[in-house]
């Protein structure tokens, strides 16, 4: 059975050594020293690992059955889902008003990457709360939000967003379900959706569905797309439960992994809802879900990652496995273990590179969107908005390569379920898929994101890494920061690329699309690591912790930025070589 250990001593390190939050001029930063977001870390970390790690493998072999319209969630669930409703973990970064503790964003970040890494399929069934959570606030009536808030942010009740039909998932102008208006103000929603996570269980009294349709007059395409609350139970004026609505369950997927977690398939018959925000505006409120979820699931991404890395690190250290070819390192045993082998350990450099990594930059971006909304700041919104299909995409793609490394450590016991590295990479792979494909990520990056005004926004992020590049002077970090200074122009002669041949033939960048977003992302790395190498060089001239933990730290950068960062010139040579032998082959010819 595999183990989980929250990393509390990496997440204090990037909060407080790296982004020093503590002295952050955002609003509610202040109190977040290394006491308070330490004591908050220990408690769901031991959540993490006391209650929701031991059913996540219950989850993954039992997974969710369907009897007579109620999904039964996996043995265990409801009572771990429990304590993180008794806990009050949903509420971490919700307005007091609605019963949540207002910290900041960065803290429900930092605590759900142990949720996730600890229970997967679990946390689903929170963090789709959240984000509906998210656009009602953002987008909801002061009625709705005091009608479903309180009882969301308690967990009482969950929700879900409702987007994906058989027949369209990106391109939902062409949905069907349609909002018929009827004479009390409500809608009457008709119409089947699918892929819908956690779309029903046994975990909550009421379920809120926010549910894309089509309202008379909106015309073609989604123009016409509006949003609608649609409870599962109808809720009364006192806040009680009223009558059952015309919102049933279909079927539950099978799922290559997340057992754990209902995929259903939602039936809307004359179903009473509830319109949210504009009518014909829903695209708007809906993306207020999606951006939360894809920044979510880029967490999810290197989440399993962590989790896959900690059980092959320990399993290279305890299985014996042939000699070091330097000489015996465990001379009275028969073998020696794993981890003196050259490859085991380039596998698990890659991985630990990687986690580590992607933790700072998440965080970071988690800071971004704490300042654009805490501290009304549009520079950071407009930064966090061209970096979110970077974190969605690149995380997910590495992070599910990431898991796949960590079960090559095994051998053949990694094939083997009992061992559980499966349902890692199995999990994982979904992230790669849902809240936007990666591809599409990828065509939003350069399609929309890099133009976004008038490039305002990918010109501050060069500018960011040269200050980083030019600030990093002390002579012991002159090998990361050369390195990450030759990535960035890789970034920029690609970007170059796009602008001088993108206006004649859109196929040239949009064929490098993929590469461009693998290519940022190791920038974004790149540049996490120079960060975390001056943060732990100023903490072990400081003298202060535990100087092994620091030397560790900058070896791992320079790992990262020898073994990993060079991948840039890679992905700018295919991104050169432009669309034409993409789409050389006639339709026929494949």
């Amino acid at each position: 059975m595999p183990s989980y250990t929250a990393p509390v001593k990496d997440m204090q390190f990037v909060l407080h050594d790296v982004l020093n939050i503590g002295a952050s001029d955002i609003p509610g930063y202040d109190d977040l020293d290394r006491d308070t977001t330490g004591a908050i870390l220990e408690e769901a970390a031991k959540l993490a690992e006391g209650a929701l790690a031991p059913v996540n493998a219950t989850g993954d072999r039992e997974g969710c059955r369907l009897e007579n319209g109620v999904v039964r969630t996996p043995t265990g669930f409801a009572e771990a889902f429990a304590q993180i409703k008794d806990g009050g973990w949903n509420g971490l970064d919700l307005p007091e008003e609605y019963g949540g503790q207002n910290l900041p964003y960065v803290m429900n970040s930092a605590t759900g990457e142990f949720f996730v890494s600890a229970n997967m399929a679990l946390n689903m069934y929170q963090g789709l709360t959240h984000g509906a959570i998210s656009a009602i606030l953002a987008h909801g009536s002061d009625a709705q939000k005091a009608q479903y808030l309180p009882k969301l942010v308690s967990l009482d009740w969950t929700g879900t967003m409702n987007l994906t039909e058989p027949h369209c998932g990106t391109d939902l102008g062409l949905i069907r379900t349609k909002a018929e208006p009827q004479e009390d103000g409500s809608y009457a929603i008709t119409g089947q959706k699918i892929f819908i996570s956690a779309g029903e269980h046994d975990m909550a009294e009421n379920i809120i569905h926010l549910v894309l349709a089509k309202a008379p007059g909106g015309g073609a395409g989604t123009k016409g797309i509006s949003l609608f609350i649609v409870p599962k139970f109808l809720v009364n004026e006192d806040g009680s439960l009223g009558a059952r609505n015309g919102v049933s369950v279909g079927n539950i997927e099978e799922k290559m992994g997340i057992h754990g977690n209902a995929t259903c398939v939602m039936n809307y018959d004359g179903a009473t809802g509830y319109l949210v925000g504009e009518l014909h505006k829903g695209m708007r409120a809906m993306f207020t879900m999606m951006n939360e979820a894809r920044l979510g699931v880029g967490l999810q991404g290197y989440a399993q990652a962590v989790v896959a890395y900690e059980n092959a690190l320990a399993y290279a250290k305890d299985r014996l496995q042939g000699r070091d070819v330097t000489g015996a390192k465990n001379p009275d045993g028969p073998a020696d273990p794993l981890l003196v082998h050259p490859d085991i350990r380039r596998i698990l450099m890659d991985q630990k590179s990687f986690v580590e990594g992607a933790r700072a930059f998440t965080m970071w971006g988690a800071s971004l969107i704490d300042r654009a909304h805490r501290a009304t700041d549009a520079d950071a919104d407009g930064l966090i908005s061209l970096l979110t299909p970077v974190v969605k995409g690149f995380l997910t793609d590495k992070g599910f390569d990431m898991c796949v490394q960590a079960q090559q450590v095994y051998g053949g016991h990694g094939y083997i379920e009992e061992w559980g590295m499966s349902q890692f990479a199995r999990d994982a792979r979904i992230a790669m898929i849902y809240e936007g494909a990666n591809g599409v990520q990828a065509l939003d990056l350069v399609g929309r994101k890099l133009a976004q005004d008038g490039g305002k926004h990918v010109m501050a992020f060069f500018a960011l890494v040269k200050d980083e590049v030019a600030g990093s002077d002390d002579p012991r970090l002159t090998d990361l920061r050369d390195a990450l200074k030759a990535a960035s122009k890789d970034m920029q002669a690609a970007g170059m690329f796009f602008m001088e041949n993108g206006m004649k033939n859109p196929n040239d960048a949009l064929a490098g699309s993929t590469d461009f977003m693998h290519l940022f992302g190791h920038v974004c790395l790149g540049l996490m690591w120079l960060r975390m190498a001056r943060a732990a060089y100023a903490a072990l001239d400081a003298g202060t912790g535990d100087p092994a933990f620091y030397e560790t730290k900058l070896a791992t950068a320079r790992y990262y930025m020898a073994r990993q960062l060079p991948a840039t010139a890679l992905h700018l040579a295919r991104i050169r070589s432009g669309a034409e032998t993409v789409m050389a082959l006639a339709e026929t010819d494949f």
